[in-house]
């Protein structure tokens, strides 16, 4: 009877142990989440631009753009970057984003079909 105790506490033990560490890992490791970004463009090269810009960003797990919506799927890791970062590299390649305007220079070189009517800052 005591030996039974004795297993069922350290069970508990190991169950409750298990718990935290899973608890505080991905407090730690951050969480993956999933948002959607109002992007500008107009085409099949916007699409492969936009999408370009994130391909190769630490944290960023995929990121898909759909042209008639205008929106920009992106899973990534909230530890590793942030939503307000995401849309900075997007507006490095020339695209507007719903909160930062794409980089001018960036812009004009776009092809000709890619570059839309901006809106006026």
């Amino acid at each position: 009877m005591k030996t039974s105790r004795i297993t069922r506490a350290l069970i508990l033990f190991i169950c409750a142990n298990i718990v935290t560490i899973f608890t505080v890992s991905s407090i730690a490791f951050g969480a993956e989440k999933k948002e959607s970004i109002k992007v500008w463009g107009n085409c099949g090269m916007c699409k492969k631009t936009i999408e370009k810009s994130l391909n190769s960003v630490e944290g960023i797990k995929s990121a898909s753009w759909n042209k008639q919506s205008k929106i920009l799927e992106v899973q990534f890791d909230d530890s590793k970057i942030s939503i307000k970062q995401i849309e900075e590299k997007v507006a490095g390649s020339g695209y507007d984003t719903q909160n930062v305007k794409g980089d001018d220079k960036a812009y004009k070189n776009l092809h000709e079909c890619c570059q839309y009517d901006r809106k006026k800052s």
